[in-house]
């Protein structure tokens, strides 16, 4: 048997090609082979030199798999992550992990009665305009901050496979969603008291293909008033909006796009508050007035770098017992609930109040 850790994948279709890729190229791993119920599917990954098992219980039985990633679409995760757990294996599955918090609860169960590692693919936690955004956050260079804003935008509508299905667990809140609001909640720490939502049908009656929440954080310090922050995913957009924009009492910073261009400034002198004013068609403007160059100072965006491959390491030593997993149980129950509170404040028109 090899002295590496072996693990299979399931599902060998988008993200199941990327987890394959990826396993290959890290020496700590062995990829065992995939599963796919569709036979062109285990086809392509024989053309690949990937070992294609001939059903998932012969993969399941295979002692040298250890880890089993399930890439499949979201109304499956649930019974086969349980199946390959009671099979003794540990178990990655694709976000968004399950249909409802009940589905994930029951998931967990099975999990800690199994005594096995049972986690989610929250990929995107390492993504660097993320990180980047994080630390200026952290770092509190902004001061205060009041307002942050989370977006992804695309202009080719929802994906016309099971993604735009209700009954696979389809939708952008679900799709995109997921991953945004996983990304708020690791980087803003206190609890959630409200959110208010509203979904986008421009391409699909069936499911979201777009949303917009906005989501209130109880403030750092009492008095304050709530952190804002606006997530949003759009289909439709045939002009993209910064990717993040965060405004704090010292000054504000934007990034662009994933290629992590964008900027910070911020206020170099406060003493100086003339403004020229704004002629407009219809009058003059002095609130809406620029800053004088002399009273801000513009500053690059920290460099922040990650590698991806670091959640199956992680992964790995959680199963060993040498690190603590990332990925927690409570963090993916956080996540999920918000997700159903963004479905019932737009099922409702009404903004959802409670404490997460």
């Amino acid at each position: 048997m090899s002295e590496k850790f072996g693990a299979a994948v399931i599902g060998y279709g988008g993200m199941g090609g990327w987890h394959a890729r990826q396993l290959k190229t890290m020496e700590e791993f062995e990829l065992c082979g995939i599963y796919d119920i569709d036979p062109e599917r285990s086809a392509a990954a024989e053309a690949a030199g990937i070992h294609a098992y001939a059903s998932m219980q012969q993969l399941l039985a295979d002692p040298q798999v250890r880890l089993v990633t399930i890439a499949i679409p979201n109304d499956q995760h649930k019974d086969v992550s349980i199946a390959a757990m009671q099979a003794g294996k540990n178990v990655i599955c694709e976000k968004p992990v399950a249909l409802s918090s009940d589905e994930l609860q029951e998931m967990i169960k099975v999990a800690k009665a199994c005594k096995v590692l049972f986690t989610v693919h929250q990929n995107r936690r390492w993504d660097e305009d993320y990180l980047t955004i994080k630390k200026i956050y952290e770092e509190g260079r902004l001061g205060r901050v009041f307002k942050i804003e989370s977006r992804v935008h695309g202009s080719r509508g929802i994906p016309t496979d099971w993604r735009n299905q209700k009954k696979n667990g389809g939708g952008m809140v679900l799709d995109w969603g997921v991953h945004l609001l996983d990304q708020m909640l690791m980087m803003v720490k206190e609890p959630v008291v409200s959110v208010y939502a509203d979904l986008d049908n421009v391409t699909n009656e069936e499911v979201d293909d777009g949303f917009k929440a906005i989501i209130h954080f109880a403030p750092k310090v009492a008095g304050d008033p709530p952190l804002s922050c606006h997530v949003e995913v759009g289909t439709s957009n045939f002009i993209n909006l910064p990717r993040w924009y965060m405004l704090g009492e010292n000054g504000s910073a934007v990034i662009e796009d994933w290629k992590l261009n964008g900027k910070i400034v911020m206020v170099s002198d406060w003493e100086k508050r003339d403004a020229v004013p704004v002629v407009t068609a219809a009058g003059l403007t002095k609130t809406m007035a620029p800053r004088t160059e002399e009273t801000i100072q513009e500053y690059p965006l920290p460099e922040v770098h990650s590698d991806v491959r670091d959640f199956y390491r992680n992964v790995m030593q959680a199963v060993e017992g040498k690190a603590e997993q990332i990925v927690k149980h409570h963090e993916i129950l956080r996540s999920m609930r918000l997700m159903e509170a963004i479905l019932r404040s737009a099922e409702t028109g009404e903004a959802v109040h409670w404490i997460i």
